[in-house]
């Protein structure tokens, strides 16, 4: 006798066309636009599909029958599941957009598939709702809802956790702290290190943002962390997430992006003002960057800006393992490509013009894409943090110290 399997049926019409409807279930970008948080993808038959969740979760497969703009048929194993299930998608264009039928089936029962499908059912129910929202609007809801802690992040390894005294090493270091939310409110602050959220560990950045996957607005949490050898624990309520109004149009985001990045030139060529050379090399300790290794960080986050954009344009946008580290070799090349400190505040500014050239440039195919523009609209325009603002304290307090060791 076979074994009885579960299939889940899911309708929906958008007010998008079938092309972006086939491209949001082929596209390892897009996947990651409304469904999953990591995905590769090789959209022909027998091509690979992986998709991969921070919490943990991740599956496998292989594209079984793909019509361009009609059908996209994949196998779908997840992490833990017995047996391959098979998902379904047949899209029918409709007067006012598309129309999509999504079937997942191949569900099994018993010990070893656990409760699947209402797993599966919730999963997609949740999933589906966003797609909508990111083609039409734009909008990804796991962000607009997803709650925060309010904080910035720096490297953490095990050098780190000796310079300050923690006694691991692994966890979440804090580089500051965002004023008025959850962190602030809590007592946290520059150099604390998160080593779980309600009991849960967070020895990387991915484990911090799945432990608050499942967590909303208003929810009280408890933090703990290390602050030097001192171990910790804080209730945290956990903050709204401040969303920059998006602007319609390239010319609209290109006049918010070129104040802002006014903002952050002026806010540095004051704390260099009257900064010699020597002064922007002396460096406060092992493990502390003098001037010339912080400008060159803001040289390779501008960089990193423009590779990102360039990715989204061609719709091929890079997965990584982990947050890259910051390379002091990589810091040192660029100081030996620009051995003044006049040289390199100009090469950063160069940067900065080249990717307002590039916003300037961006076709108008590309901002109908709600969901990828909305996103590059929201990182560039993020009023809750600004990668200058990160780091004045740390060139003020590098120029404190070669004044004071000079």
């Amino acid at each position: 006798m076979a074994e009885e399997r579960d299939t889940l049926i899911y309708e929906q019409s958008l007010s998008v066309g079938p092309a972006d409807l086939y491209r949001a279930f082929t596209s390892s970008t897009a996947l990651r636009e409304w469904l999953c948080d990591t995905a590769t993808t090789s959209p022909r038959p027998n091509g690979h599909l992986f998709v991969g969740w921070n919490d943990g979760y991740y599956a496998t497969g292989h594209f079984t029958e793909l019509l361009p703009n009609r059908v996209v048929c994949f196998t779908w194993q997840g992490r833990g599941e017995p047996q391959p299930t098979r998902v379904h998608v047949a899209i029918e264009p409709r007067d006012q957009g598309a129309y999509v039928r999504l079937e997942h089936s191949g569900i099994g029962h018993g010990p070893e598939w656990g409760d699947k499908t209402a797993e599966f059912d919730r999963a997609w129910r949740r999933a589906l709702e966003n797609l909508n929202s990111v083609l039409t609007s734009g909008e990804d809801l796991r962000i607009t809802r997803r709650p925060m802690l309010g904080v910035l992040l720096a490297a953490f390894d095990a050098a780190a956790a000796a310079r300050l005294g923690v006694p691991v090493a692994e966890g979440v270091r804090l580089s500051g702290v965002v004023p008025g939310l959850g962190a602030a409110a809590a007592g946290l602050g520059q150099d604390d290190v998160i080593v779980s959220i309600n009991d849960r560990p967070t020895p990387d950045v991915a484990a911090l943002r799945g432990a608050l996957q499942s967590r909303q607005v208003g929810d009280t949490v408890t933090v703990a962390f290390y602050r030097g050898g001192a171990r910790h624990e804080l209730p945290m309520v956990l903050s709204g997430r401040t969303i920059p109004h998006i602007p319609a149009s390239a010319p609209e985001l290109l006049a918010r992006v070129a104040e802002r990045y006014a903002r952050d030139e002026a806010a540095l060529d004051a704390a260099l003002d009257g900064v010699s050379d020597l002064e922007a090399s002396f460096r406060p300790g092992l493990e502390e960057w003098n001037v010339k290794q912080i400008v060159a960080h803001l040289i390779q986050g501008e960089r990193y800006n423009q590779q990102w954009i360039s990715e989204l344009l061609g719709d091929l946008e890079a997965s990584y393992d982990s947050d890259a580290a910051n390379q002091e070799v990589r810091l040192n090349a660029t100081i030996h490509a620009f051995p003044t400190l006049a040289d390199m505040v100009a090469e950063w500014k160069r940067l900065n013009a080249e990717t307002l050239a590039l916003i300037e440039s961006l076709p108008e195919e590309f901002v109908r894409r709600r969901r990828t523009y909305w996103r590059l609209a929201r990182t560039l325009l993020d009023e809750s943090y600004s990668h200058v603002d990160d780091h004045l304290s740390q060139v003020l307090a590098a120029v404190a110290a070669a004044r004071r060791g000079s």
